[in-house]
């Protein structure tokens, strides 16, 4: 079972990871983006495992609550809202138990994930987030190194895509040939269910 001081682990790993990689993600961005997608995340990620460390909310939806407000609060241009709403509505979904099951958080993520798709307006192939979130989302039902591997190998494919969404759709076909920014940060966040799980030894597998 997945309580609250899992998912309390899971957005400081991300954090953690968001802070490693930020000068990478800013590094991507700068070629098909605004060249602060990196410093954004770090920023918001930051205030997030601040708000949580000062009073951690007792159930895992009410924590991905919270996260996802600050993110909104915090992180500029279109991150903000899309990671806000992937954390949000995966709150929501979880409900008020205190403990949930990795099947139960796979399902309420795929809420999130559609979420984030409605707002964007973006689907599979669009070279978005949504290339690393959704194959994650398919697979965190099997474990969560399953939803690592599926988001991190989703992220790598935008290379060769040409974007329809966002800011680096303007440059069409000059857009193939770079990594998109948002699928590698998405990786990262999937990624760091592995360490929180790690922590106690639980690899996200089973219902």
């Amino acid at each position: 079972m997945l309580d609250s001081d899992f998912f309390h682990r899971w957005m400081t790993a991300t954090a953690v990871a968001v802070d490693r990689e930020a000068g990478r993600l800013t590094e991507l961005d700068s070629a098909i983006g605004d060249a602060d997608h990196g410093s954004n995340l770090r920023r918001g990620f930051a205030a997030v495992t601040a708000v949580l460390d000062e009073d951690t909310p007792q159930t895992p939806g009410a924590l991905l609550a919270l996260a996802g407000r600050q993110l909104i609060a915090t992180v500029g241009g279109a991150s903000g809202p899309l990671y806000g709403t992937l954390l949000r509505r995966t709150g929501k979904a979880l409900g008020d138990a205190a403990e949930v099951t990795p099947g139960q958080l796979a399902e309420a993520f795929g809420a999130g994930v559609a979420a984030v798709g409605k707002l964007g307006g973006a689907q599979a192939g669009d070279k978005t987030m949504l290339d690393a979130l959704l194959p994650a989302a398919q697979a965190l039902g099997e474990s969560f190194a399953a939803a690592r591997e599926a988001a991190e190998a989703g992220a790598l494919a935008t290379v060769a895509l040409r974007a329809r969404k966002g800011r680096a759709s303007y440059l069409g076909e000059r857009s193939i040939g770079h990594q998109d920014p948002g699928a590698t940060s998405a990786a990262l966040l999937v990624a760091a269910l592995t360490e929180a799980g790690a922590a106690r030894g639980d690899d996200g597998s089973g219902s």
